[in-house]
């Protein structure tokens, strides 16, 4: 199946709901940025938007609406969130673009845009203004509480949720005044929701935050993770987190990188282990139901990578991660598409999707258990697009088995 889409970046967000309800994917389509060999070109804003997609029956994808929203794909893909009732979508607008003479430059916005699922149509209700450049976002279980992270302010704004309202309840500096951008680009919050992991891309770190109600606090704990931690997320049973080492300023560059292992259950938590992965983890989403992670892999593919470059492949990469006890291994892996960076699991654990940028799709895994080969029953949702980014929120749900991505997408069937 094939859903076609009209615009140049994909944002998603994945949420669950009762069956009696949609589960939904935001997609974020930002206009303002594309890249020709390797180098970015702007444009100047005014025609991003927001796509709400119905995934309530995983192989039959649903577009129900699209919302004039500003958002950005620059940072890791992890800019907007769902809350666990499925009745609110938290969309960041990371960078702007203005005239610079007789340029155009980015700069950092500050703004987080609050999306009503469940009106008829979606509709945007409010805006919160937090630091400079919102980047990384994550919502708690109890859906009260949600957390992002400012990039260019070394801060993490801390928002309130009641019903339909959404506020800026503190702002928690992650280093001292003083202190050089150390780029707060992602967060997770344990599924306790007692604390948080931070990712500090340019300290090479994670910091750890206590959680108490909306009272967040940064005690100054910092574990080194690997070179340019880009994206954290946290197992489902809250005993690991696990960053994506991305190694090269957000792009893929012919290296190894890694994905560190942070044990939660140890006090201090600390980094137990790295585990090679491939060039360029950016994406990265945790099973709902189980043991499994996958870290998606640019590999050096699509159009920020120059044509002529000595680690241009024509593939990203999804490798497929397993936890037994608090050991961490890469079990497999498989082609996707190409400059592939939005990953989230299905709330069932059936389905993995995948944003292949370079094709202008969205593309769903089969996630079946014991079974490693393609089987060819999945569907691609295709979008006029070049970038992707996705995120899962915190709900979860429960499962007998778990689950294991097996299948590549084929099939196509146009919507427009």
């Amino acid at each position: 199946m094939r859903t076609f889409f009209g615009a140049t970046a994909l944002a998603a967000a994945l949420s669950f709901a009762a069956a009696a309800q949609a589960q939904f994917l935001i997609i974020g389509n930002d206009e303002k940025l594309a890249f020709k060999d390797g180098k970015p070109v702007l444009s100047l804003p005014g025609n991003d938007t927001v796509t709400i997609v119905d995934i309530s029956d995983g192989t039959k994808p649903r577009i129900v609406a699209n919302l004039p929203v500003q958002n950005s794909i620059i940072g890791p893909p992890t800019n907007l969130a769902i809350t666990p009732d499925n009745k609110l979508a938290l969309v960041a607008s990371s960078i702007d673009v203005v005239k610079d003479g007789d340029n155009l430059k980015n700069v950092p916005d500050n703004k987080v845009y609050v999306i009503d699922l469940t009106a008829s149509p979606p509709a945007v209700i409010a805006t919160v203004q937090t630091g400079k450049q919102p980047s990384g976002m994550a919502i708690n279980r109890a859906g009260n509480l949600a957390l992002v992270t400012n990039r260019a302010d070394n801060s993490v704004s801390v928002l309130s949720i009641s019903g339909k309202t959404v506020t800026v309840a503190n702002t928690v500096a992650v280093a001292p005044a003083d202190a050089p951008s150390q780029q707060v680009s992602a967060v997770a919050i344990t599924p306790d929701g007692k604390r948080a992991l931070v990712a500090k891309t340019g300290a090479n770190k994670a910091a750890l935050l206590d959680i108490d109600g909306t009272t967040v606090t940064y005690k100054g704990y910092d574990m080194l993770t690997g070179l340019f931690p880009y994206n954290v997320q946290i197992t489902s049973d809250g005993k690991l987190g696990l960053v994506s080492n991305n190694g090269a300023t957000g792009v893929a560059d012919g290296q190894i990188d890694t994905v560190g292992v942070i044990d939660l259950t140890l006090d201090p938590p600390r980094e137990v282990d790295q585990i090679a992965v491939g060039d360029g983890p950016e994406g990265m989403a945790v099973s709902p139901t189980g043991e499994y992670a996958i870290s998606l892999l640019t590999n050096g593919s699509g159009g920020s990578v120059p044509d002529k470059a000595f680690f241009r492949q024509d593939h990203a990469i999804a490798a497929l991660l397993k936890s037994d006890g608090k050991t961490v291994r890469k079990v497999g892996q498989t082609e996707v598409g190409t400059l592939s960076e939005g990953i989230a699991f299905s709330p069932d654990g059936r389905y993995v999707y995948v944003a292949n940028l370079g094709e202008q799709e969205l593309v769903y895994l089969s996630a079946r258990r014991r079974q490693a080969r393609c089987r060819g029953d999945g569907a691609q949702i295709a979008r006029p697009s070049q970038y992707a980014v996705m995120h899962e929120s915190q709900r979860r749900c429960t499962a007998s088995a778990a689950a294991t991505p097996s299948s590549r997408a084929i099939g196509s069937t146009a919507v427009r």
